[in-house]
């Protein structure tokens, strides 16, 4: 029987979604709820995705903005993936609160080096985006005026520092890949002498993804992005596909979302998703774009990852018992 659909094939990119700092995180809260049952509390979005979020809730994850909203409490309190200052730890140790610290092992390294740099006697020229959680959590690492957030070009040319000032500069790991080169190469033509990290900050599933979206994007008509409008690497991928020519980019969060007058006459349509949106996400999106076009679904795959990080010892026994069912899947 012939369909009376349009005909519409979809490029799905691999790698998307889900990243390993992103499914470690969500582990500890599911495991954490597993061994000490809820309520337990998480400061700030675990990751910025409002489904995850509204799932853990459903669970018994308390979600809160500041530690002083937490009762007095045995239950563990956990810190967002995206890491906290050095404070936020200290208060929690001060009220003896139990904590777990679901802080991306990518992030703590650009922390672990900030705080190098700042030993060895160097001002930190954070490259990011002013008032992200990230950027919060590095900046407080150092104490106050130790580091100078930059966010373009013209903010470096701005900078009040000799020439020959020992400088050292890292990055927020989500950022775009292009943008940064533009403002590191700034740094290194005003400051010829800074410290660069000894590894490139942005981390590997930022880099994959936007390099995806980058072979995909003027092979379209358009492209959807899966994340959250809070979610820094999730708007990066949108810049990156209009950048990179394809005529409709937009960000989403569910299919819901979706303006149909937007995606009417497709014949190819590109999807990924951001390092914090599930795949349940993504194939809703397919599902609904299925129940109006006549889909083929491809995957164009530009990258492997295979990366994992440990969970903290205190849910180690936990997760050792065997696998569990999770509404939250990780993407390829």
């Amino acid at each position: 029987m012939t369909s009376d659909k349009p005909p519409l094939t979809i490029l799905l990119a691999a790698p998307r979604g889900f990243c390993a700092g992103v499914d470690r995180a969500i582990q500890i809260v599911e495991l954490a709820l597993e061994k000490y049952g809820a309520p337990v509390y998480v400061r700030h979005e675990i990751v910025h995705n409002r489904f995850v979020v509204e799932t853990l809730k459903a669970k018994g994850a308390v979600f809160v903005e500041e530690l002083d909203e937490i009762p007095e409490t045995g239950q563990p309190v956990i810190f967002s993936a995206h890491g906290v200052p050095k404070s936020v730890p200290a208060t929690a140790r001060d009220r003896g609160l139990f904590h777990l610290d679901a802080t991306c092992p990518l992030v703590t390294k650009v922390h672990r080096e900030a705080e190098i740099h700042h030993r060895k006697g160097f001002h930190v020229v954070l490259i990011g985006h002013a008032g992200h959680p990230e950027v919060v959590g590095t900046m407080g690492q150092l104490p106050a005026g130790a580091v100078t957030l930059v966010e373009t070009a013209e903010d470096v040319a701005a900078l009040p520092f000799a020439d020959d000032a020992p400088l050292a500069y890292t990055t927020q790991t989500t950022l775009s890949l292009d943008d940064t080169r533009v403002i590191v190469e700034a740094l290194l033509a005003r400051f010829p002498a800074i410290r660069g990290p000894h590894k490139e900050d942005i981390c590997y599933a930022t880099t994959n993804r936007q390099l995806a979206v980058k072979a995909l994007a003027p092979t379209v008509d358009a492209l959807i992005v899966v994340g959250a409008p809070n979610s820094s690497n999730s708007q990066r991928l949108r810049e990156v596909a209009e950048r990179a020519g394809c005529p409709i980019a937009v960000l989403i969060q569910r299919a819901a979302d979706i303006d149909w007058r937007v995606f009417s006459g497709l014949r190819r349509l590109a999807v990924t998703a951001g390092a914090s949106a599930p795949e349940v996400l993504v194939e809703e999106v397919l599902e609904a774009f299925a129940a109006r076009y006549e889909i083929r679904v491809e995957t164009v795959r530009t990258a492997d990852e295979s990366v994992t990080f440990n969970l903290p010892r205190d849910l180690r026994d936990v997760a050792a018992a065997g696998p569990r069912a999770s509404s939250l899947s990780a993407a390829e």
